[in-house]
């Protein structure tokens, strides 16, 4: 068109413009046409490939060839995009399988203590035998029946938290209230729970946290039950004791959880706080599942807290939590 219009200001032949117009067009024409047809196959090859495979993500691997510059930048970018989508859905079968066997331990871990209430329940001969003994004695027994009931239903109690905590876990923000928290109300309140456990276990408890600090009362109190109960699991026989105590430092405060019993392997301490581990001494428990103490890492990265471990094998082990005083609370108490 430009070139017509250039031989008409120069008066050139108006046949011959006319002509070499017509020509160009020809030519534009027969172009768009081929242009039209090759992409109309290869797009309706590409609706067949997508019509034939299950898996709809997979497009951009199965892409067929193409000269197009255009083409071969589509194809790289949905390559990309798919990879992510397939990356993405791996790590969500993961997540899934990993949830689904740590329900399935949990099931048999909790099927200990309804069996044995169940057992219990059901032994009506004893317990008619003990309503015929002497009035002291059969106090006695009856208290430790219901001392056993309480136990095992405890443990019944700590394994549905465990679940509970554990679905919740990604999403603490929306479930907690930070405030003034005295950790000796929290740890007494937790030993005041598990006193049957600790009794039956003959387990020698001391307390020493004359401290407060900033946090979440509850989800504190599921991270210490753990870590008791994890203290019972893996106890000695000989003279088991748990002491948790708290101290302030310069810049926050310590609370340390610390038992005599069958420690960790230096070469397991850096790995004990990933989900679904339970190294050498778990492996020695079948209710193991390795997901108590991934939870109290899990719960103190959220809340703020630091939270490591420090162990001498067949000596027993420390748990350390932090809690960071924050710039705004010590500028306070400095000014008051």
């Amino acid at each position: 068109a430009v070139l017509y219009l250039f031989f008409k200001i120069t008066n050139y032949s108006q046949a011959n413009s006319i002509l070499i117009l017509l020509v160009w067009l020809f030519i534009l024409v027969a172009y768009l046409t081929g242009v039209y047809f090759q992409r109309k196959k290869y797009f309706r090859e590409m609706k067949r490939i997508l019509d034939e495979v299950e898996q709809k993500y997979l497009l951009g691997e199965l892409m067929p060839d193409s000269y197009h510059l255009e083409d071969q930048l589509y194809q790289e970018m949905i390559h990309k995009s798919n990879k992510s989508v397939i990356e993405r859905i791996r790590q969500m079968e993961d997540q899934q399988k990993e949830y689904r066997e740590y329900m399935e331990s949990w099931v048999h871990e909790i099927k200990a203590p309804i069996t044995s209430i169940s057992l219990i329940c059901e032994n009506r001969k004893e317990l008619a035998k003990l309503q015929q003994a002497v009035s002291k004695n059969k106090n006695h027994s009856i208290r430790q029946i219901f001392r056993q009931i309480e136990t095992e239903n405890m443990r019944i109690e700590n394994a549905v938290d465990m679940v509970l905590y554990y679905a919740r876990s990604e999403h603490v923000y929306k479930d907690y209230l930070i405030q003034k928290t005295n950790l000796q109300e929290i740890v007494c309140g937790i030993m005041e729970k598990n006193r049957y456990l600790l009794i039956s276990h003959g387990m020698v408890v001391e307390v020493n946290c004359e401290e407060s600090v900033y946090t979440d009362g509850k989800w504190l109190g599921f991270i210490l039950n753990q870590l008791v109960l994890n203290s019972v699991k893996y106890k000695k026989e000989d003279t088991p004791y748990i002491k948790i105590e708290a101290s302030r430092e310069e810049k926050g405060v310590a609370l340390v959880v610390k038992d005599n019993g069958t420690g960790i392997r230096m070469e397991e301490l850096d790995r004990i706080f990933e989900k679904g581990f339970t190294g050498s001494n778990g492996r020695k428990n079948e209710r193991s599942t390795g997901i108590g103490l991934y939870l109290c890492r899990n719960l103190c990265q959220q809340l703020g807290v630091k939270i490591w471990a420090e162990s001498k094998y067949g000596q027993g082990t420390s748990i350390k939590l932090y809690f960071p005083l924050s710039k705004y609370i010590t500028e306070v108490r400095e000014n008051v």
